[in-house]
């Protein structure tokens, strides 16, 4: 790599004008020692860096002549030629800050004569100066003369009167210029920031000036321009048309001049109190502080004036130790209530987030002036004052704001009020912690979810302040509930924060009180044991985070930890060695250290190895089951603290060993991080490699002995040369035919790294290796055929990877060759498949780049351009691009000729989109700012718009008609082009602004003809015939048709945008440069409106969107006026069609406005940012009065396009916080637009209603509709919404009075839903303040009232609603009041309704209440007993006095709920509910209930199947209660669970085997604390009896599941007696299920089958010999379980099955199947190791490794006992096979079985010759069933390797001649007849018949790999023998 080159400073050099370098000419002396001299020598430079070190010799100079005693006029004149130099240089220059810089140090003696010169040259500028776009530079030279310059300052001083006088005339004349300009975006920016500048600069001299103090004569005209400035500033203050910073600006400026100016200083307090308060008494004000801030005085100053005056009281006020007194204190606490005023009004996103900086800043201000302040200040902010609650209020509903830096500025107001309250409180020595206020405001933070991001920061500065202790006393298992939280993306940088803290503080404290060492203990105990047990234990995103977070913080707090972590990690590793799903101890092990080494705490990786890690372990984790447990081995072994680190050959062999089997990863994350890991290796290579070169160079001199020199320096070289060469070699042999998309992007990704790691050497720079030494033929063909597959990424990595080449590889291809390539790519540019023009692009360029086109292209060549050896390749490239572009370009004319004779045609044929993609891809390969050819580009670029034009025109009616999906226009019957204009006119859109009227009048015709219709509109389904592109018939499906016409429409887009963005503009049309003229922007910009506006496709116009974001952006930063107000034209153009709802407008009303919101987003995004973003505010004012309620029914189509807008523009992340002021809004058009009698106005509000939901409370991250992290406070939530809170109240009032008429209609209520949706999101915050006018309180009754809703979803969404509203506390006294409502079975008249509402909302209640942190302390048990007290109060409504069995079920429900909330806590809690004689009423009702009597129902009944699963569930708690009491001799249950399994309804049974199969799971896995209870023994025959008459499928799977989880040797024997089959017939009677039944039962059948079987096997002889005869019959069922088309779960069944059998079927010693089963279920292992899902694969990976870890396989492999990867167990699998054959002395026969497999003697090739002769398919997207992830050749190579491993050295017997003359026959004619079908294929057959060339080379390196076995056999090849030339193709 190098050294890399620091970046050279530029520094523009100075110059004098003419005369002033007359004068230095001739005050120069001969020998050149004088200033003028060196001030000469300086001015002809033209280097300005070479300058800075002559302007440092002015001062030494000065010193020497200051010796002489005199000022000569040399001096003079030069010191004044300096002033001149110092004033003309730009304020960014260096050598400005040099020249003030050496000018500091003048000498005394000159200093009044450089005054002078400063004063005189600073007048004539300001004198002189009068263009307006020139008082920037004078300005910006005041302000360097003020900052750090002496004698700028004095200069400043003496022309103060001129100064102020200048800036006054300047602010006014460029902010009269900044008004005429409106509009113009680009110079009004520029003059603002002069405006601010003005502003800053003014500040500055006020601030900087000396005698501002003695300012006092009122007609001076000093004091005049003060005057004029300031009512400058007041006028700026309040114009919302400036920008805030100039607002904020002038906010500070207006308060200093006023501090400046005012007399006497003392009243200055009072005077600032009033203006914010807008009090001011006009007449105890001067009368000039009066005529300058009038606006100021008056009482309508706005939110945004009075924000900025608060923060200039606050910055330039001297609020130090209290200097103001009293006045000061009182205003202090004025500003503080405007500010608290403000942020309750303030919404905008820009003025809130000054509000969080001046009231941080107010808290900053507060501390100062407490540290010196009168008691009453003190009382006024303490903890307990109004103030500080208001505070706290602030930061609670800001701290979870979505900008970081307000929530940023909630932290530091929370610190500061700490502080504050520290300051405040009279006794200073008083223990912090112990303080009231601080103990309740820890309490209520750790009471908070931790969700909440404002807990952490504050729980942060409460650990500073008061210490760790305070906290962990309070809650000792913080670090574990933290950790906990770290599975979320979200809140992770905040809790590591937090935890960082925490643990720092806790060292620190633990030290300082440490006696001895043994305080280390227990911090390990606190902070390493749980992250410890996260790492073994946890899940993965979690461990993931704590690695990358918590655990590099922790270990550079204390290294030491690391020995400890490893020590207990180690003890564990081997007995947790995880799995697919989990790290393990190895895992975790893994990741410490890795993080370790990381972060330097680790020498170096082979000191980790001996010391802590073997490197066995090492190995098993680079190929460990789970990827995190590899790739954080992978990280130990390439990351380190040092770049320079020398890699060991340890390392490099583990390396070799990991790409070997993990290139081919499914997971995208994954891979990255292995090319990262890898390319950070591949750099410490390079820089470790610079360093040895070093050495090498230095060794010869002396011998050093370090730690590098442990072997000379060229060894490790050649070593780093032959270790790069074999990583090639092993990647380039990944990109072998068939490999794998995730193989090739893996190897392509790594082999790019090496070439950017390892660039060619330039100049002296050696380097290690150089990736182009290891490319031949092959392997740069093996690169080009990487561009012909269907994924797009690999394309793009080999394109770059061919390019990083050197050029001559373009030698290896000969000119044939090359016009092949061309015409390759020709042909592949009109492929109806849509990836071929991609291939077809990276072709083009690759030949353009490499000045490869063929001599036949000559006729195109343009004209050679003049230009240097530097600019030749780029002259070239540009050259090639146009040949190639006029080539595409022709292609393209003639077609789209054709295609406006016949489309259909077209789209069989020669879909012309591919042409537009590669003209694209071309020039955006290109420079296009600086082109040669601009004169031969102009005509090219002309007739590029020209056909694209034509090509949209010929496609856009399929795209605009009313139903773009199913059209074909039939322009087939009639040869002229008249009949395709007759069609294209009868699908004219039928869906515009008169959709809706239309529908009504189509109601009120009588009838109408078919015939009719059906000419009028194309027909849908039918396809023409055509011709295609090799004379052949073929089908044009509408897909077809439709497919060619949106993505034409799609590259059109791009292709347009890309020039509008590339092109250089014409801004006049006779200039020399530029593209692109004034009116093709404008021709394009009405192409893009026509088209977005009228597209009905979604592809069509989200592309062409994409295009015309490109062409706006342009638009407004260009130059040129007119172009400039495009945007604001089109905006307002379309608003006004919008508005007009003109019938024969062409807007599409349906499909969400297809194009319209598109356009109007491109147009909105693209306004400056930085501006006031003044369209968007009127566009949201326009849409939202559309979109809001009407009478009129032609606002309608206006209304639903409004809705539709507004949904696309709240969605646009790029508006972000900017849209959020219009939220309320429209959330209020899409509540009242849900009410709207129209479908499509209901319909649009609902996917604005959605779209607001996720904006407000952000994007859903769990599967749970209400997560807390998609929730609110309510104090929040309306703070930031204020009109939303009447809002809504009101709307909820309204359904809530008219929810239940008394008539009993029923009442929909459309908005009710919305509203309940809203309100469901909110939740109470401990921390809200209890009398804020926002409260949840008046919601709660209203909520109430709809749950009495007709409407079931309604009561339902109003009992999830009102749990949010209820404060935790105040639960069990809601329930209460609820429960009390409900009528007794005495009264006569209830509603049902009311009834269920009611229930409905005690269930939710009591549902969160015992979900509660409360659940283990006595107040909750307490509370849970008075709320079953009231319950039983009603239990008639569980019983038959009932009639509705709907709301039995909800009662039945609760009680269920009680019972759970009763069943862990303590040891007394059963006692309560049998002292409530609570199971005695639950015991009545199952025993009255129909379980019991039966049912007079059918299922007609409303309500019956969740009846009956409620009344279930309630009876198998009442079951396991009362068996948990009574033990074995559970007599009195009030009905058993064979009662339960006979009932006559499935949702009985069902309910009741799953709760049987949780309790029999738990007790086959060991889970269960006591194992099985009494109540389930001896239940097989149960169970038996069960499956043999259940016919439910689900109830089967259930009863099949037990029996499976139950020791077949307590159910097996009972099989006679039960269901009358023997052993033997319950088997066959299972395998007949597992043939016959549906996938889930099948799958569950053929474990029980096996299950039996291996019992059979384990136990006596005899029983074995009985299932013998069956087991062919479950071989053939295990196989047919194993196909890739079946479904996952009977996979993973074969799977599991095969696993536990494993050792009976697949590894013993004395097989029990013939060899041919035997070797027919290793079979299945292999197919299922290569099977796509992840899932499959480490299910048959589990078998493998129980293969690999018995007795006599153990020593087949090193990784015995290993949790080991899919990759490598198919490696593994094949070894122990065919170790196992050695072993069962089944060679000869086994043999041909496996060359059969090599050979691939089931596939049929004659697929393959017909695949080859068959035309190409029709069906564009027809979905085949594709494994991505199986690699045939992976699999075939490591068989060979195997294969010829044993043949090599087994001594075995010779394999039948018949046998062998059949392989070799075999494999004899396939090779024959593959070399014939190659020679059919067309030349560049890789690139044109890629699928079928690929399977080709496939068949062929099979049958070659065969032969050469078999020729090894016959003793025709020598020992050496070898696998790895297994990929040189037969055809090469």
């Amino acid at each position: 790599m190098g050294v890399k080159k620091k970046k050279e400073t530029q520094v523009t050099s100075l110059t004098v004008c003419h005369q002033d370098l007359e004068t230095l000419r001739s005050l120069a002396d001969v020998e050149g020692k004088n200033l003028a001299s060196l001030l000469l020598h300086c001015v002809q430079l033209t280097d300005g860096v070479s300058q800075i070190h002559y302007v440092k010799q002015i001062v030494p100079l000065l010193e020497k002549a200051n010796k002489n005693g005199k000022c000569d006029p040399t001096i003079r004149s030069c010191l004044d030629i300096l002033a001149g130099i110092y004033l003309s240089l730009n304020l960014k220059n260096p050598l400005k800050k040099v020249l003030a810089s050496s000018l500091n140090d003048l000498p005394e003696f000159f200093l009044t004569e450089a005054t002078q010169s400063f004063t005189s040259r600073l007048q004539e500028e300001l004198n002189t100066t009068t263009d307006l776009y020139s008082y920037r530079k004078v300005i910006d030279n005041i302000s360097s003369c003020m900052e750090n310059f002496d004698l700028g300052r004095s200069s400043v001083n003496n022309l103060l009167e001129n100064v102020l006088h200048y800036l006054q005339k300047s602010l006014i004349e460029i902010s009269e210029e900044n008004r005429k300009l409106a509009g113009n975006h680009i110079v009004q920016t520029q003059l603002m920031n002069d405006l601010l500048v003005g502003i800053r600069v003014s500040v500055m001299v006020v601030q900087k000036v000396q005698g501002f103090q003695r300012l006092h004569l009122k007609s001076s005209p000093t004091w005049q321009s003060m005057c004029g400035l300031l009512s400058i500033f007041t006028k700026f203050l309040s114009d919302d048309d400036l920008l805030q910073t100039i607002q904020s600006t002038s906010g500070l400026a207006v308060i200093l001049f006023i501090k400046a100016m005012f007399h006497p200083p003392e009243k200055i307090p009072y005077l600032i109190s009033s203006l914010l308060l807008r009090s001011v008494d006009h007449t105890s004000i001067p009368e000039w502080l009066l005529n300058c801030c009038r606006s100021l005085c008056c009482s309508d100053v706005s939110q945004s004036a009075l924000l900025f005056l608060c923060q200039g009281t606050l910055t330039m006020l001297d609020w130090q130790d209290g200097r103001m007194g009293p006045s000061g204190e009182a205003l202090l606490l004025d500003t503080v209530r405007v500010l608290f005023t403000l942020s309750s009004q303030i919404k905008e996103s820009t003025l809130e987030m000054f509000l969080s900086r001046i009231l941080a800043s107010w808290t900053n201000s507060a501390i100062q002036v407490l540290e010196s302040s009168s008691p009453r200040l003190k009382d006024c902010l303490n903890g307990n004052s109004d103030v500080v609650r208001r505070l706290l209020e602030y930061v609670y509903t800001h701290w979870e704001h979505p900008l970081d830096a307000l929530r940023h500025q909630t932290k530091i107001i929370f610190r500061n009020i700490l502080q504050m309250h520290q300051l405040a409180l009279e006794e200073s020595g008083s223990d912090l912690a112990a303080d009231g206020f601080i103990f309740q405001l820890t309490e209520s933070l750790l009471r908070l979810e931790w969700h909440s991001k404002g807990k952490y920061t504050c729980l942060g500065c409460l650990v500073d302040y008061i210490g760790i202790e305070h906290i962990l006393a309070l809650a000792k298992t913080i670090p574990s509930q933290i950790l906990e939280v770290m599975g979320d993306q979200s809140l992770v940088p905040y809790a590591s924060d937090l935890l960082e803290t925490m643990f720092k503080n806790h060292k620190s404290r633990l030290k300082s009180q440490a006696v001895d060492s043994t305080w280390i203990d227990k911090w390990h105990e606190t902070w390493v044991s749980p992250l410890l047990f996260i790492l073994c234990e946890g899940n993965l995103d979690q461990k993931s985070y704590v690695i990358d977070y918590y655990l590099p913080k922790l270990l550079n707090c204390n290294p030491e930890s690391l020995s400890y972590m490893v020590k207990i990690l180690q003890t564990s590793a081997d007995a947790k060695t995880g799995s697919y799903d989990s790290r393990g101890a190895l895992g975790a092990l893994m990741a410490c250290l890795r993080t370790a080494r990381a972060h330097g705490h680790l020498q170096s990786a082979t000191d980790a190895w001996r010391d802590l890690v073997s490197s066995a372990r090492i190995k098993q984790g680079l190929i460990h089951q789970h990827c995190q447990v590899r790739i954080d081995t992978l990280g130990l072994l390439c990351e380190s603290n040092r770049s320079t680190e020398i890699v060991s050959t340890e390392e490099m062999e583990c390396i070799q060993f990991f790409i070997t089997y993990n290139l081919n990863s499914q997971s995208p994350g994954v891979r990255q991080q292995i090319c990262s890991l890898l390319k950070k290796l591949f750099c410490r290579i390079q820089e470790s490699s610079q360093v040895l070169y070093k050495l090498e160079q230095s060794k010869s001199k002396h011998e050093p002995e370090n730690e590098l020199t442990r072997q000379h320096p060229s060894v490790s070289l050649q070593q780093y040369k032959n270790f790069m060469s074999s990583i090639c070699n092993s990647l380039f042999e990944a990109l072998f035919p068939g490999s794998s998309y995730p193989t090739r992007f893996s190897a392509l990704t790594i082999l790019g790294s090496i070439a950017e790691v390892f660039p060619v050497p330039e100049g002296r720079v050696q380097t290690v290796y150089q990736l182009s030494h290891d490319i031949d033929v092959g392997r740069f063909q093996t690169l080009m055929e990487c561009l012909t597959g269907t994924f797009e990424e690999v394309k793009i990595l080999a394109f770059d990877l061919l390019m990083k080449l050197p050029k001559t590889f373009v030698q290896f291809q000969d000119s044939e060759k090359l016009q092949g390539l061309f015409q390759a790519a020709l042909e592949l540019s009109t492929s109806t498949k849509p990836y071929d023009c991609v291939t077809a692009s990276y072709l083009l360029n690759f030949l353009i780049w490499q000045n490869a086109l063929p001599s036949s292209l000559s006729y195109l060549k343009t004209q050679r351009v003049a230009c240097g050896d530097g600019d030749k390749s780029a002259a070239l490239v540009e050259s090639n691009t146009l040949i190639v572009i006029k080539c595409l370009l022709e292609n393209l004319e003639e077609e789209v000729s054709r295609a406006e004779n016949s489309l259909l045609q077209a789209a069989a044929s020669f879909p012309m989109y591919g042409r537009v993609h590669c003209i694209t891809g071309a020039l955006r390969k290109l420079a296009l700012n600086s082109l040669q050819l601009v004169s031969e580009w102009r005509p090219v670029v002309e007739k590029l718009l020209v056909t694209s034009y034509r090509l949209s025109a010929v496609v856009s009616p399929v795209i605009q008609s009313s139903s773009p999906e199913g059209l074909i226009p039939m322009d087939t019957d009639a040869e002229s082009a008249s009949r395709l204009q007759t069609i294209l006119n009868e699908i004219q859109p039928r869906d515009t602004n008169d959709y809706f009227n239309r529908a009504k009048i189509l109601k009120e015709c009588d009838s109408f003809d078919l015939e009719d219709l059906s000419a009028s509109v194309p027909n849908i389904d039918t396809s023409a015939e055509i011709k295609g592109k090799e004379g052949k018939t073929c089908d044009v499906t509408a897909q077809m048709v439709l497919v060619c016409c949106w993505r034409s429409m799609k590259e059109v887009a791009l292709l347009l945008g890309s020039l509008c963005q590339l092109l250089p503009m014409r801004s006049v049309p006779e200039s020399p440069d530029g593209l692109l003229t004034v009116e093709q922007v404008k021709e394009i910009g009405d192409y893009f409106k026509q088209h977005l506006l009228q597209s009905r496709h979604r592809g069509a116009f989200e592309l062409a969107y994409t295009g015309f974001v490109k062409l706006t952006e342009i638009l407004n930063r260009c130059p040129n006026l007119s172009l400039q107000k495009l945007p604001e034209e089109w905006l307002w153009n379309v608003l006004e069609e919008i508005r007009c709802s003109d019938p024969s407008s062409k807007l599409c009303a349906t499909r969400r406005s297809a194009g319209i919101p598109f356009y109007i987003q491109a147009l909105l995004a693209s306004e400056p940012k930085k501006g006031k973003m003044d369209l968007l505010k009127i566009t949201m004012k326009e849409l939202i009065s559309l979109a809001g309620p009407t009478d009129d029914s032609q606002s309608t189509v206006p209304k639903v396009h409004a809705l539709n807008i507004l949904r696309a523009l709240f969605r646009d992340t790029r508006l972000g916080e900017i849209i959020i002021p219009y939220v309320a809004d429209g959330a209020k058009a899409a509540i009242l637009g849900f009410t709207s009698p129209v479908w499509a106005v209901r319909n649009s509000s609902t996917l604005l209603f959605s779209t607001l939901i996720t904006r407000i409370f952000g994007v859903k991250r769990g599967k749970d509709e209400l997560s807390k992290k998609n929730r609110m406070t309510g104090s929040e939530f309306f703070s930031r919404f204020p009109e939303l809170y009447p809002f809504l109240l009101k709307q909820l009032e309204t359904v809530a009075n008219t929810v239940d008429s008394d008539t009993g209609e029923l009442n929909h209520h459309p908005s009710m839903f919305l509203l309940l949706l809203v309100l469901g999101r909110l939740y109470p915050s401990p921390m809200d303040g209890t009398c804020s006018a926002l409260g949840m309180a008046p919601f709660i009754p209203f909520i109430m009232r709809c749950g009495c809703s007709p409407a079931y979803r309604s009561r339902e969404m109003a009992a999830r609603a009102l749990v949010p509203f209820v404060m935790m506390d105040d639960i069990p006294d809601t329930i209460r009041t609820l429960l009390a409502k409900l009528p007794n079975c005495t009264d006569q008249c209830f509603r049902q309704n009311h009834i269920h509402g009611t229930l409905l909302q005690v269930f939710h209640l009591l549902q969160a209440f015992s979900d509660s942190k409360y659940r283990m302390n006595t107040y909750f048990q307490q509370e849970l007993a008075d709320v079953t007290v009231c319950t039983k109060a009603k239990v008639w409504l569980a019983k038959r006095q009932n009639p509705c069995l709907v709301t039995r079920a909800v009662y039945i429900d609760i009680l269920f709920l009680l019972t759970c909330c009763f069943d862990k806590p303590s040891k007394d809690n059963q006692p309560v509910l049998e002292h409530l004689g609570f199971w005695e009423e639950v015991r009545r009702i199952i025993l009255g209930s129909e379980l019991i009597t039966g049912f007079p129902y059918t299922f007609t009944v409303p309500g019956l199947p969740q009846y009956l699963q409620s009344l279930t569930k309630l009876a198998i708690a009442a079951v396991w209660a009362v068996a948990a009491q009574a033990g074995e001799h559970a007599r009195d249950v009030p009905i058993s669970f064979s009662q339960l399994l006979e009932s006559s309804f499935p949702e009985v049974r069902l309910l009741t085997l799953e709760a049987l199969l949780e309790r029999f799971s738990a007790a086959a896995s060991g889970l269960g604390e006591k194992g099985l209870p009494p109540l389930l023994w001896n239940t097989g025959g149960t169970f038996l009896m069960l499956a043999m008459k259940e016919n439910h499928p689900e109830c089967l799977c259930k009863i099949l599941k037990i029996l499976h989880c139950m020791d077949p040797s307590e159910w097996l024997p009972q099989t006679e007696r039960c269901v009358h089959l023997t052993p033997k017939e319950f088997l066959i009677w299972t395998m007949d299920i597992a043939s016959n039944e549906r996938s889930e039962i099948q799958s569950e059948a053929l474990r029980l089958a096996s299950k039996v079987i291996a019992h059979h096997m384990r136990t006596c002889e005899e029983t074995r010999d009985l299932v013998a005869p069956n087991l062919k019959q479950w071989v053939q069922l295990v196989l047919s379980s194993c196909g890739d088309h079946l479904p996952t779960e009977s996979r993973l069944a074969a799977a599991e099955v095969l696993t536990s059998t494993a050792p009976f079927f697949l590894t013993n010693p004395h097989p029990i199947l013939g060899l041919q089963d035997t070797l027919a279920l290793w079979n299945c292992v292999l197919t299922l190791l290569q099977s796509e899902e992840q899932v499959i694969r480490d299910a048959a990976t589990e078998t493998v490794m129980t293969a690999m870890s018995q007795e006599n396989t153990c020593q087949s492999t090193e990784f015995a006992f290993c949790r080991v990867d899919a990759s490598i167990a198919l490696d593994l699998a094949l070894a122990v096979l065919c170790d196992l054959l050695q072993q069962w002395d089944q060679l000869a026969p086994g043999l041909p079985v496996l060359l059969g497999w090599l050979l691939g003697e089931g596939d049929d090739l004659m697929a393959c010759v017909e695949s080859v002769h068959q035309v190409e398919e029709d069906y564009l997207f027809e979905k085949t069933e594709v494994n991505f992830w199986a690699e045939t050749l992976i699999f075939m190579k490591y068989l060979y390797k195997h294969l010829f491993r044993l043949l090599s050295k087994s001594s075995w017997c010779p394999l039948s001649p018949e046998r062998l003359c059949h392989l070799q026959r075999t494999a004899s004619e396939q090779c024959h007849l593959l070399s014939q079908l190659f020679r059919e294929l067309p030349p560049t057959a890789e690139f044109l018949k890629t699928a079928e060339f690929t399977r080709l080379r496939v068949r062929e390196e099979r049958a070659l790999a065969c032969l050469r076995l078999l020729a090894f056999l016959e003793g025709k090849e020598g020992e050496d023998t070898q696998f790895s030339g297994l990929w040189t193709p037969l055809q090469q």
